[in-house]
C-alpha cells in the first residue's frame, strides 16, 4: 500500500493542501477540518489553512500544538509504512506566521478573543480547545504549588515519616511523604522497581496520621487494569505494616479509573459529573500511571478537585505518553520552577547531596525515586532500560547481546527468521497459552488469569509482517496445535455470535461459538454498566454448568461477566506496546519493525522492556534498536514553558 492510498486523498482540496495530503503529511480529515474552519471564519489564505491542518494533525499525533518553524518534524509522513516526503512547498516562515496571526480564525495571545477556533501563543498554534485545557492545567498546578499546606505538626510528621520509612535508603521516600503532607501537589516518579506503589501506600498512612484521621482518599488510574494493579499492590503493602494502627488508618482502599472517579455524564465523552462547579469530595486523590493521562483528562481532573485537596501523581515520565493529546507527566517533571514555598517547607527532609536539577524539580513537587527494590540482582532488564532511557545505543546493544536468562536478543527481521530462530518465542507463547487453555477448560479462573499474564507478545505495528494481526494469528495457531481440541465444544446459549474483529471461532473449530474456553480477550471500549474499560484483558473460561463466563481482574478475586454483556472485545494473542502500557507480564517478547518505521521510538522500546518482570526478548535488527534509542518522541506543548 502506498502512502497516498494509506492516508486517502481529500477530494476538492485546495492545491497547497492537496500536495501535502498526497505526500502523506496531512490526512484527508486534517484537510477537511481546516477547510471547514476556513469557510466558517471567512479565511481563504492557503497558508493559514495549511497551518490549521497541521494543528489538527498535531492533536491526532499526540501533540497539543504546532510550531511552524519545525519543518523536520512537520514533514514526517504518518502511518506504519510511511516513507519520508520529498521537497514540499513550505511557505516562508515569517510571512506564514504573520498570515496566521492576522487570520480571523485565530486569536492571538492569552487574552485574545474567546470565540475563535484557533489560538496563537508564544510562537505556537493551538486548536482553541486544547489551548484552554493547557492553560487550565498550568493555572491549577501553579496555584497548588504556590499554596503549601500550613499548620502541620512537624514533630508528628517527622515521627510518622521515620516510622513508615525507617531504612537509610528510604531518604527519597521520606521526602515524598513530607512533600505529600506539606504540599497540595506531589509528582512521584521513578523507573521500574523503584517502589512507587509501595511508597504510595506508606504515604497514605503518613497522611492519615498527620493530616487525618478520616481523610477521604481516592485511588485511580487511566485504565481498569492499572487501577486493579494499584489497588492490589496498595492493599498488599498495607497488610504488611508493622504497626496495626497504620493498617487501621489506611484500611482497604479501592481503586477505580479516572473516568469513573469523575463520573460519567450521559451523552458526553468529554464532560463529567464532577467538575468546577461540583467538586470531588475527596481530601486526597492518587493517580497511578500518570504518563497515560491525556491533557484534556488532566484538565477535567484538576478542575474537579477541591482547592484544598491534595493530589499525588505517580508514574514514569520515560514511558510512552497518552495515545491522546499531551504528555502531561513529562511536562510537569521538566517545567521551570514555579515557587519556593514547598522547597522551604520540606527542607528538613531533603536528602544529602540532592543534585541541583532535582532541587529545582522539588520546587514543583517532583520527587524521583532512584533505588531499585524489585527484580533479582542478576537481572539485566533494568540495566537495559536505563541504557535505552539514557539514549545509549551501544550500551543497550551490549546488554542485549550479553545474553542470560533475563534478556535475550534475536537478531533478524521478524518475518524472515528461521523456525529455529523463532523457536524461543514460540516456546514461551505455547507454554503460557496451553496453561491458559487447560485452566480455562477446567473452569479455573484464577489459574487462567495468571497464565494470561505469564507471557505477552508485543509489537509496534498493527499491520504487516511486523504487526499484531500477523503475529497474533501465528500464536493462535501455535497454541491451538499444542493444546489440542476440546473434548466437548462449549457455547453460550445466551448469545448469538456476531461477526467482526476478534469474534471468530478458534482454529479448527469452524461453526463453533467464538466464546471458547481459553480465548484471551482485550476490551476495546469503556463500558460503565460492567465496569470494564478500554485496555482491560480477560479470558473465557468454562462455568461448570455447560456454558462459559469471561473473567477479568485480580486472579484472587476475579470479576465474572457473561459474554452477552461484554463491550466490544478482540482476541489478544498479541498486542501493541501502547496497549500493554500499565500492565506487567512475567515474560515479554518484542518484535521490532524495520529501522525506518516512524513508530520506532525510545519510549516505545523502554515501555516494552519495562513491562517484563522476569525476562524480555527483543526480536529485530541492530539498526532497529539503534533507531529506536536515537529517536525520542517529540510532542509539542507549551506546558513546560513559561508564558511570555
Amino acid at each position: 500500500m502506498t502512502v497516498v492510498e494509506d492516508v486517502r486523498l481529500a477530494l476538492r482540496a485546495t492545491p497547497l493542501l492537496a500536495e501535502f495530503n498526497a505526500a502523506g503529511v496531512l490526512a484527508a480529515a486534517d484537510v477537511h477540518v481546516a477547510e471547514r474552519i476556513g469557510r466558517l471564519a471567512g479565511e481563504g489564505d492557503e497558508r493559514v489553512l495549511l497551518a490549521l491542518a497541521l494543528a489538527v494533525r498535531a492533536v491526532r499525533s499526540g501533540s497539543v500544538c504546532v510550531r511552524l518553524g519545525e519543518l523536520d518534524a512537520l514533514a514526517v509522513p504518518e502511518g506504519e509504512d510511511a516513507v519520508p516526503a520529498g521537497p514540499l512547498p513550505w511557505p516562508e516562515q515569517r510571512a506564514w506566521e504573520a498570515a496566521v496571526q492576522a487570520s480571523p480564525a485565530v486569536a492571538v495571545g492569552v487574552d485574545g478573543p474567546a470565540d475563535r477556533p484557533a489560538r496563537w501563543v508564544d510562537g505556537r498554534l493551538y486548536l482553541d480547545r486544547y489551548w484552554r485545557d493547557e492553560l487550565l492545567v498550568r493555572r491549577e498546578v501553579d496555584a497548588r504549588l504556590r499554596a503549601p499546606v500550613g499548620g502541620v505538626d512537624e514533630r508528628r510528621l517527622a515521627g510518622a515519616v521515620h516510622r513508615l520509612f525507617p531504612e537509610a535508603r528510604d531518604d527519597r521516600q521520606r521526602l515524598a511523604a513530607a512533600t505529600a503532607v506539606l504540599g497540595r501537589l506531589t509528582v512521584l516518579t521513578g523507573g521500574p522497581g523503584t517502589g512507587k506503589t509501595t511508597t504510595v501506600a506508606r504515604v497514605l498512612a503518613v497522611l492519615q496520621d498527620v493530616a487525618g484521621p478520616g481523610l477521604r482518599i481516592a485511588l485511580a488510574a487511566p485504565t481498569g487494569k492499572a487501577a486493579a494493579r494499584l489497588q492490589e499492590a496498595v492493599r498488599e503493602v498495607v497488610t504488611g505494616f508493622d504497626d496495626a494502627a497504620d493498617q487501621e488508618r489506611v484500611g482497604s482502599p479501592e481503586a477505580t479509573t479516572v473516568h469513573r472517579l469523575l463520573g460519567w455524564r450521559p451523552g458526553s465523552s468529554t464532560r463529567f459529573r464532577h467538575d468546577a462547579s461540583h467538586h470531588l469530595p475527596h481530601d486526597v486523590v492518587v493517580v497511578d500511571e500518570t504518563s497515560m493521562v491525556s491533557l484534556p483528562l488532566m484538565a477535567r481532573l484538576l478542575e474537579a478537585l477541591r482547592p484544598d485537596a491534595r493530589l499525588l501523581l505517580v508514574g514514569d515520565p520515560d514511558q510512552l505518553a497518552s495515545v491522546e493529546a499531551g504528555a502531561v507527566l513529562g511536562d510537569l517533571v521538566h517545567r521551570p520552577a514555579v515557587a519556593d514555598g514547598l522547597l522551604d517547607a520540606v527542607g528538613a527532609f531533603e536528602p544529602a547531596g540532592l543534585a541541583e536539577p532535582e532541587r529545582q524539580q522539588l520546587r514543583n513537587g517532583v520527587v524521583r525515586l532512584t533505588t531499585v527494590h524489585r527484580q533479582e540482582e542478576d537481572s539485566q532488564i533494568l540495566p537495559l532500560a536505563a541504557a535505552i532511557r539514557d539514549g545509549d545505543a551501544d550500551r543497550a546493544l551490549a546488554v542485549l547481546r550479553a545474553g542470560g536468562r533475563s534478556v535475550q536478543f534475536v537478531e533478524g527481521v521478524g518475518d524472515r527468521l528461521t523456525e529455529e530462530e523463532i523457536r524461543p518465542v514460540r516456546d514461551d507463547a505455547e507454554e503460557a497459552g496451553v496453561d491458559l487453555v487447560v485452566a480455562a477448560r477446567e473452569g479455573d479462573a484464577s489459574r487462567a488469569l495468571r497464565a494470561l499474564e505469564a507471557h505477552r507478545l508485543m509489537l509496534a505495528h498493527r499491520r504487516g509482517p511486523a504487526g499484531v494481526a500477523h503475529w497474533a494469528a501465528l500464536v493462535e495457531q501455535w497454541v491451538t496445535e499444542a493444546a489440542g481440541p476440546e473434548r466437548a465444544p462449549t457455547s453460550d446459549p445466551g448469545r448469538t455470535p456476531t461477526s467482526g474483529p476478534g469474534r471468530t471461532a478458534g482454529p479448527g473449530r469452524a461453526g463453533a461459538s467464538p466464546w471458547y474456553p481459553g480465548r484471551p480477550l482485550l476490551v476495546t471500549a469503556n463500558d460503565r454498566e460492567t465496569g470494564l474499560y478500554n485496555g482491560d484483558t480477560g479470558v473465557v473460561v468454562a462455568d461448570g454448568e455447560g456454558g462459559v463466563v469471561v473473567v477479568f481482574g485480580d486472579p484472587r478475586d476475579p470479576m465474572r461477566v457473561r459474554p452477552h454483556r461484554l463491550p466490544p472485545v478482540e482476541t489478544v494473542h498479541a498486542m501493541t506496546v501502547h496497549r500493554g502500557q500499565g500492565g506487567q507480564f512475567g515474560k515479554v517478547s518484542l518484535i521490532l519493525p524495520p529501522a525506518t518505521s516512524p513508530l520506532l521510538t525510545r519510549e516505545l522500546l523502554y515501555t516494552a522492556v519495562t513491562r517484563a518482570r522476569v525476562s524480555v526478548r527483543v526480536v529485530g535488527t541492530e539498526e532497529a534498536v539503534r533507531a529506536a534509542v536515537a529517536r525520542p518522541v517529540r510532542r509539542a506543548s507549551g506546558l513546560r514553558e513559561p508564558l511570555a
